[in-house]
């Protein structure tokens, strides 16, 4: 394994974040820690049942990228570029000055170039094939997220997106984690990004019922494991990570932020899109991903859990933490301050559990004030919850069926 071995451990050098709640990572901590809603009434979605989302104020593509860029890119990769451009640059990295061929990109996704194909599918209607833009398919395809980002930094080493529905960013995390231990890469550049809230996306989510109706209280619509919980508010985001293994950052004197220790995933084989009520699926990942770090369930002290304000998620991941930890760690889930972003939420979160340990704080799950009484678990509400925190986990649940689980611990 060209001097590389499954025990090596690998750090987070680099962090970068363009969701509701801020452009760039200190914005998002700071709005993450207030727990301020950033869920509101969206008039694209007027006609729909559920009229919420969490959209990324003030970002202009224009301005961030150049005009060129701007044009010939959908959304989900304009925000994956400024996310990976702000964690090489938190990470010390230069990408024009560094051996692009050991470099890899692993970016999470699901909906694609959403925005572009409704657009396109109207130019066709209304004025046939040759209304339809040459650059439909490039600024649509799944791939091009990872693709696209590679040319932007001159990542020339693997190069993949990994599409596991919500949990898309923590498998990508993972995936990157062992393609550094394989020795493969000596830097992977890894997160997610979605932005898919169109009209037609955010219908059907709505006709599957997953979407919170509180269209009169927008700001307290998702309240992760409350017991009035009625679905999740649509939301658009990129987390990246910067990986590199914990020997090669300390030999060029990077800051390691935290350390990416364990990895697990599983696939309930069920059903498309219920949790399996026994929640064995979600247990043996986080049980996986335990065993991958040498870490004890009792060393757990924070869980960054999927918590999308739905009544069969909430429910079932709650009754698996209970068994996983009766120990009573820190839990909550960010989704009440900035909704649900779909594949981009591992990712997103798995950041934000790095600033959690980085700052010995848990922040609070936004919105929750009456946690179901099925759950006995210690969920941070109101106000954030001060440290320790040396040890965490980070969760996610996806359609069909996938499971997806990391640990984070201090450097």
């Amino acid at each position: 394994m060209n001097g590389h071995g499954r025990s090596e451990r690998v750090v987070v050098t680099g962090l970068g974040l363009t969701t509701p709640a801020g452009l760039g990572v200190s914005r998002n901590w700071e709005r993450i820690t207030a727990g301020d809603s950033c869920a509101a009434a969206d008039p694209d979605l007027e006609g729909i049942r559920s009229q919420l989302s969490c959209r990324i104020d003030g970002f202009d593509a224009t301005e961030l990228l150049g005009g060129f860029a701007a044009w010939r890119l959908d959304r989900f990769v304009q925000i994956a570029i400024v996310s990976t451009r702000e964690a090489l640059a938190d990470a010390g990295w230069d990408p024009e000055s560094w051996d692009g061929s050991r470099v890899g990109v692993v970016l999470g996704n699901s909906l694609g170039g959403a925005a572009t194909m409704a657009r396109q599918t109207d130019a066709f209607a209304a004025e046939g094939p040759s209304g339809v833009s040459p650059m439909t398919i490039p600024m649509h395809m799944v791939n091009m997220l990872a693709g696209y980002v590679a040319i932007d930094c001159h990542a020339g080493g693997p190069n993949l997106v990994t599409a596991t529905a919500c949990a898309s960013g923590t498998t990508a995390v993972g995936t990157a984690r062992d393609l550094l231990r394989s020795g493969a890469c000596d830097v992977v550049v890894a997160g997610a990004s979605e932005a898919a809230l169109t009209r037609f996306m955010v219908s059907g989510l709505s006709r599957m019922g997953a979407l919170s109706q509180g269209n009169d209280e927008p700001e307290r619509a998702s309240r992760p494991f409350d017991s009035a919980r009625d679905g999740f508010v649509p939301a658009e985001g990129a987390g990246v990570l910067v990986l590199e293994r914990e020997r090669d950052a300390r030999a060029r004197g990077a800051h390691s932020r935290a350390v990416v220790a364990g990895y697990g995933a599983s696939c309930d084989a069920r059903h498309i899109t219920a949790p399996d009520p026994q929640a064995r699926g979600i247990r043996q990942a986080v049980r996986a991903a335990l065993a991958d770090a040498g870490t004890a369930a009792s060393e757990i002290e924070h869980v960054n859990a999927h918590g999308t304000s739905t009544p069969l998620n909430d429910v079932t991941e709650g009754k698996a933490l209970m068994s996983l930890f009766p120990h009573g760690p820190l839990v909550n889930s960010t989704k009440g301050v900035i909704g649900h972003p779909l594949a981009a939420a591992g990712a997103i979160e798995a950041a934000y559990a790095v600033l959690a340990i980085e700052h010995d704080s848990v922040p609070p799950t936004a919105n929750t004030t009456d946690v179901d009484p099925e759950l006995d678990i210690n969920l941070v509400t109101r106000r954030a919850a001060e440290g320790p925190v040396s040890t965490a986990v980070s969760t996610s649940l996806g359609f069909g069926g996938h499971n997806a689980a990391l640990v984070l611990t201090t450097p």
